[in-house]
């Protein structure tokens, strides 16, 4: 009996029982059932193998198949366990008694189903306590204790499912390698090494968590002394916010946090810290790192499922901010009593995580002030969330050296409210605009009003609100134009940045919401007086008198236009929506009239050198990699002038339907008073090709042939006219124009005298003339051209050049005929042989 219990008698019986085992081996049947009783009975739970092999090295034990852990029918009907492949080994000591013991159970890729019934119980919870009270061994007991121990149980790659009731949550962990174990007589210990994961989302980068913690045994789970570390490291801040609420709220950063629990889950003290690094908007790339931390403390209780002596703090610069409280039944419907305070916060601190989070701010904006603020968070059984509180900054300032932008408000007041006050008199909305700024009824921050000095002599009233959802800015008041694109800039808001003078009555709202991080939508009126601003692309300041300007959600007008640029006085209005992709996709009406456009005003006005450019390359790309602005503008409208002057050509009274988009060019029902007459016509110009093509039709009535001559500044011809004209000209330059113009042009005149052509002695007088011009490389040839004078009629025909030379022919029916060559300002008339001329004449 004493050789038994010596080493040597162990090692003897092993080696005899391991013998046994190779040579005599158990039936399969009743070492599945064997095995199946030795588990469940230390986890308490009924248990299921589908297959048993035998090994014996490196340690004798047994590989199980399909083992299956079933959980408490009042739970889940599903298995709280499941894993294919199992090894169980064996203790040996255990079989010189007589029995089957498993020391340790090793799981590869196991199925772990966590619980929660309806009452908030998870289904481990009895488990352990059933455990707690069960009287086991520890799993790493002494040769000479005759218990059975708690077996070591391990696993690797296994998948941690979390269900509510019968409602299996997306939330998992994956990856995981975890212990379980008896650690001595009274107390329990495990770790935990997981990846979560979240089953409807691809999600790959949520960093690791760890758990290590230890309990000791007690007569209830309440009263169980635990002991647990937490670690969640290296977490993206856009997938955390994917995995909690099922989407990327946008914010990139690395997330850490570390958390410490002591006592019994009748009274737990937490301890834990938090740290989210490189903190910033997904598409904010620039700028120094940001990092923010938190330290918070509390306890928690099962007994009324409430936090209480919650103490978290942030550092911000040398201030912080804190909450202190409690929130009791946290699964709903929740209490809080909780108090949050900023003390000394500095307003530059702040701008730094605003930077992070708003794009456009100017890189050296710098703040100045502090932010000194108390509220409270209640709500009870019988009352809903109630908020109070407010607080202040003082010496507030902003300034940036770029924009040459400054805002200073010192003292700037702010509150928490739970619904919007109470409404005014009726005396007092009465007098309120339709575009001032009504409260929301859910829980906001109110922020002012406070008055804004903007260059004016009454200040410019600013309040604002901010909800969870969204915020929105009010503006009414007087300010110069040029304060109030300055304060634009400042705040990160696009605006327009010309060098501009004026004054403006303002009454706006600036408005945004949080979800997407789309940019601030500004609407209200704005009436713009005496402004004066130096425009992108202009050689001379636009002035604009008077203009009234309103910002609706999906449009802008501009009314009441009162401007002048270079000597021209424009009038009237445009348009434009405001939810545009791009230049090309948002397209500006307007009904605009000028007293009068002159082509070399514009080309004074849009060319720096005007000698080198022609007035119309305005709408010309002058860069393939860069088009112009206008090339790239879809513009449609009623453009009406007193005068039209195109170099020496006047026109008055002139209309028009135009339409511009991406370099085409179509103006139609182009009506006006020409040269004593009237047009009406039909013109269209491609600035996209090379070299620019214009194409135009139209009619000429009763025009004053007197004024054209007077407007070549030769005195060639007088007489009314009216034609009908159909053309296409390319070209930039002059000269350009004038040789590439093809069309023809049908004409009737009466009434009129050349003077510069003599027959009879004295100046040709017509009193009719009709035929075609036809144009085509830069000359002019007359066709089918009947000439009556007082005493004879003439076929004409001959050709022309741009350069004014002349080759005519005037033959009269049966008797003489004339050549006419020479210039247009100095013809030579001659006789010509009558059978020459009738040859040119036949087709």
């Amino acid at each position: 009996m004493n050789f038994l219990r010596s080493r040597r008698g162990l090692a003897a019986a092993g080696v005899a029982i391991l013998l046994a085992l190779f040579l005599v081996r158990p039936g399969a049947t009743r070492l599945k059932v064997r095995i199946a009783n030795s588990v469940g009975l230390a986890l308490q739970r009924q248990v299921e193998i589908g297959s048993v092999r035998l090994r014996l090295l490196p340690q004798p034990g047994f590989e199980l198949e399909n083992f299956v852990v079933h959980d408490d029918p009042t739970f889940s009907a599903e298995p709280v366990l499941r894993a294919q492949e199992v090894t169980a080994f064996l203790r040996l000591n255990s079989l010189l008694r007589g029995r089957l013991e498993i020391s340790r159970l090793s799981l590869t890729e196991p199925s772990l189903n966590l619980t929660r019934n309806d009452d908030g119980h998870w289904n481990i919870e009895h488990l352990l306590e059933r455990t707690a009270k069960t009287a086991v061994a520890p799993t790493g007991k002494a040769p000479s204790e005759s218990r059975p121990a708690f077996p070591y149980i391990e696993a690797e790659r296994g998948r941690i499912n979390f269900k509510f009731g019968a409602e299996k949550k997306p939330f998992a962990l994956t990856e995981a390698n975890y212990a379980f174990w008896q650690d001595s007589e009274n107390a329990w210990g495990m770790r935990l090494r997981a990846q979560p994961l979240r089953t409807d989302f691809n999600l790959s980068d949520l960093g690791q968590i760890r758990v290590s913690g230890t309990w000791l045994r007690a007569a209830t789970l309440r009263e169980t002394p635990v002991q647990f570390n937490l670690q969640w490291d290296d977490a993206q801040l856009g997938q955390l916010t994917k995995l909690l609420s099922g989407q990327d709220r946008g914010w990139r950063g690395s997330v850490r946090v570390t958390a410490g629990l002591v006592g019994t889950p009748a009274d737990l003290a937490i301890r834990s810290d938090g740290s989210l690094e490189d903190f910033r908007r997904y598409d904010i790339v620039e700028g120094e790192l940001l990092k923010l931390t938190a330290h918070c403390d509390a306890h928690y209780s099962t007994l009324d499922h409430g936090f209480h002596a919650i103490l978290c703090q942030a550092p911000m610069g040398d201030g912080a901010i804190a909450m202190r409280g409690e929130v009791l039944k946290w699964r709903g419907p929740r209490r809080y009593d909780l108090n949050i305070t900023a003390e000394k916060v500095p307003v530059q601190s702040l701008l730094s995580v605003i930077r992070h989070a708003k794009k456009n701010l100017p890189d050296d904006l710098l703040a100045g002030g502090r932010v000194e603020a108390q509220f409270r968070l209640r709500a009870t059984d019988t009352s809903p969330l109630e908020l109070e509180g407010g607080g202040q900054t003082t010496g507030f300032r902003l300034q940036s050296a770029a924009t040459k932008s400054e805002l200073a408000l010192d003292t700037l007041p702010f509150s928490l409210l739970t619904r919007a006050p109470e409404k005014p008199p009726k005396k007092t909305r009465a007098r309120r605009n339709a575009t001032s700024m009504k409260a929301p009824d859910e829980p906001h921050l109110a922020v002012g009003p406070v008055p804004l000095k903007l260059g004016r002599p009454t200040p410019t009233t600013v309040a604002a609100w901010i909800t969870r959802s969204g915020y929105s800015v009010s503006l009414d008041g007087e300010a110069e134009v040029q304060r109030l694109l300055e304060l634009a800039r400042i705040l990160g808001i696009p605006s327009a940045r010309p060098a501009a003078t004026g004054s403006a009555k303002l009454n706006l709202r600036i408005a945004g919401q949080w979800s997407g991080f789309a940019g601030p939508k500004t609407t209200g009126t704005a009436q713009l007086h005496s402004v004066q601003a130096k425009v992108r692309g202009l050689n001379e300041p636009l002035e604009i008198t008077t203009a009234d300007l309103s910002m609706g959600a999906a449009e802008t007008r501009v009314e009441a236009i009162s401007a002048s640029v270079a000597g021209t006085r424009w009038t009237g209005s445009l348009s434009f929506p405001r939810l545009c992709s791009s230049v090309q996709s948002c397209p500006i009406t307007f009904d605009l009239h000028a007293d009068e456009i002159a082509t070399d005003k514009l080309n004074e006005l849009l060319n720096p050198n005007p000698p080198k450019r022609p007035w119309y390359r305005f709408l010309s790309s002058t860069s393939q990699v860069s088009p112009s602005f206008l090339a790239r503008t879809h513009a449609a409208g009623k453009l009406a002038a007193n005068r039209v002057v195109i170099h020496n050509l006047v026109g008055t009274r002139v209309t028009a339907q135009v339409e511009l988009e991406e370099g085409q060019l179509h103006l139609s029902d182009v009506r006006g008073e020409v040269m004593g007459g009237k047009h009406h016509g039909d013109w269209r110009a491609a600035f996209t090709t090379k070299p620019v093509l214009y194409s135009g039709a139209g009619t000429l009535e009763s025009v004053s042939l007197g004024q054209i001559a007077e407007a070549m500044h030769d005195n060639w011809i007088n007489g009314t006219a009216n034609a009908r004209y159909k053309i296409e000209i390319r070209g930039l330059s002059s000269g350009e124009l004038a040789g590439s113009a093809n069309g023809t042009l049908q004409f009737s005149m009466r009434d009129g005298v050349l003077p510069h052509i003599m027959l009879a002695g004295g100046p040709l007088r017509v009193r009719r003339f009709t035929g075609r011009l036809d144009f085509h490389g830069g000359e002019v040839e007359m066709q089918e051209a009947i000439l009556d004078s007082p005493s004879a009629s003439f076929a004409v025909t001959g050709t022309a050049s741009m350069n004014r030379k002349l080759d005519f022919k005037l033959v009269q029916e049966g008797s003489s005929a004339f050549s006419v060559t020479g210039t247009l300002s100095e013809p030579r008339v001659a006789p010509a042989r009558h059978a020459e001329t009738r040859a040119a004449l036949k087709p």
